[in-house]
């Protein structure tokens, strides 16, 4: 069976942005004991710490508008992702540039997860 990784991309994408903008605390479940987030230069190591992370951001409403994602396939099966776009917190008129960067592979049960996540804001 051929990976549509570029169809893999779009709905993931789609998902994880609307669960962000809706629900952070439910993104836990897109992590694993493994997976680590690197944002904005501090990195954190599996689902729990990256849950805390996200959950404890500054801000109690955001909003990201994006482009569609660039993808390519891995070596091992897996699909790198590349985002960019902005978004807009709490009430703020201003929207900021961000640039977002993941990794999904695939656990045992052939579930997608994020195995690297990496967020950094483009401030100009």
């Amino acid at each position: 069976m051929s990976l549509d990784f570029t169809t893999v991309a779009t709905q993931f994408v789609a998902h994880y942005y609307s669960t962000f903008d809706t629900d952070r605390k439910a993104l836990a479940g897109l992590y694993r004991e493994n997976s680590m987030l690197t944002f904005e230069g501090a990195q954190s190591l599996g689902a729990q710490a990256i849950a805390q992370k996200l959950t404890s951001l500054p801000f109690q409403k955001v909003k990201h508008e994006y482009g569609p994602p660039d993808a390519q396939p891995t070596a091992n099966g897996g699909i790198v992702i590349l985002v960019t776009g902005q978004l807009i917190v709490d009430d703020e008129q201003r929207p900021l540039g961000f640039s977002q960067a993941f990794q999904l592979t695939q656990d045992a049960a052939g579930q997608w997860f994020v195995f690297n996540d990496i967020f950094k804001l483009v401030l100009l």
